[in-house]
């Protein structure tokens, strides 16, 4: 009997430790489900949207709707390229207790309207893209390469760290929260610009 039983408690064992090393399956339906709400954000307000409407700028030192949607599509291949590294680096247990932040707290950092910073110049928009219609679709090909992965990766997102961002180190999962959040702040932006009165009405 006892010759059963160790095999057995030994294949639980390593049961239990296979599912405990990979991406929980609410932390999956958290992501991808915040990866798609922005998405939509973003392409419901530009809807419709005039080139006289894409490019207006409330001041001359500040962003158009166009500018948003490159500046975007910039930090989303940029995301890609920090996921893609830490994901590489490997899992790293002695970082663990480095996260100073919850989920919940990152956000509402990324969040902030009334905590306005520069960004750095590879992140300015210069039109790289090319036409607002071009850059928002690099935009939604990037989101849905970053939606795909987040669906079917097996990585444990929650033990990868990175100390890449200005606020310290964040786990595998939050950084891509951080990137969807991102989405959201300038969608905000957009709205904004859309909100200032003289924002041209719709027509080209």
């Amino acid at each position: 009997m006892k010759k059963m039983i160790l095999p057995l408690v030994a294949l639980l064992l390593f049961s239990f430790s296979a599912d405990t090393n990979k991406l929980s399956n609410d932390d999956r339906k958290k992501v991808v489900k915040h990866l798609k709400e922005t998405r939509d954000q973003m392409s419901k307000v530009l809807k419709g949207l005039s080139q006289a409407q894409l490019t207006f700028k409330p001041e001359e030192s500040s962003w158009s709707i166009a500018d948003c949607v490159e500046h975007l599509t910039i930090s989303e291949n940029a995301f890609g390229g920090l996921i893609q590294k830490t994901v590489a680096a490997g899992p790293n247990p002695a970082l663990k207790d480095s996260v100073k932040m919850n989920d919940e707290q990152l956000m509402g950092i990324i969040l902030d309207r009334s905590n306005k910073v520069k960004t750095a110049e590879p992140f300015e928009p210069s039109g790289k893209f090319g036409s607002p219609d071009e850059t928002l679709k690099a935009f939604l090909d990037k989101r849905e390469e970053h939606i795909s992965y987040m669906q079917s990766t097996e990585d444990d997102l929650r033990n990868l760290y990175s100390n890449d961002l200005p606020f310290g180190t964040i786990d595998g999962v939050q950084l891509v929260l951080f990137m969807s959040g991102h989405t959201e702040r300038h969608v905000s932006q957009m709205k904004e610009v859309m909100n200032h009165k003289l924002f041209p009405s719709n027509v080209d």
